[in-house]
């Protein structure tokens, strides 16, 4: 099961070779990281998208790293409401004949073309992944000569949905 978790950390060298450490040591595969500063310049977000298939070993996990020095919260974003973003820099074989029917196919998409030589466009993509990987695969007829992505980052929304349970009517 993909999930995404984040740490908050104090902005100090040797934090994010300690947090993936302890996920390797524990063998996690990490499918995407990212690390950026928050709001407070002392402060810095990591953003992992694990596989887990083992309920027990992603708890062992996450008590291990809110142990860490310089964690300072940790969290399973994976079932809350929140905003998961993504972006894609995507280099497409399009000579000038084609560049007229692939912006009509990926309009839809609002990617936005951010080089283009003779025979290459480039776009610059951002959303979920699954957006990401549409796109990818809507492109990829026309060649794609190189993809970058940059993985995951979210945070959970204002407004958590809260689920009623449903009641059955019975006459």
């Amino acid at each position: 099961m993909r999930r995404i978790i984040t740490v908050t950390v104090l902005n100090q060298s040797g934090v994010l070779n300690r947090v993936t450490g302890l996920m390797m040591k524990r063998q996690f595969n990490i499918e995407s990281m990212t690390v950026g500063h928050t709001e407070q310049p002392t402060i810095s977000k990591m953003t992992f998208v694990v596989h887990v298939e083992d309920a027990q070993k992603l708890e062992q996990l996450l008590k291990q790293l809110q142990k860490q020095i310089d964690v300072l919260k940790v969290q399973d974003l994976t079932d809350q409401a929140l905003v998961e973003r993504e972006l894609a820099l995507i280099k497409v074989q399009a000579s000038a004949t084609k560049r007229l029917e692939l912006a009509t196919l990926i309009e839809p998409f609002r990617a936005q073309i951010i080089d283009a030589g003779k025979q290459v466009v480039t776009y610059q993509l951002t959303g979920r992944p699954d957006k990401i990987d549409a796109f990818v695969e809507l492109v990829r007829p026309y060649g794609i000569k190189e993809l970058t992505r940059t993985g995951v980052t979210a945070f959970t929304r204002e407004h958590q949905k809260v689920q009623t349970p449903i009641k059955l009517l019975t006459y």
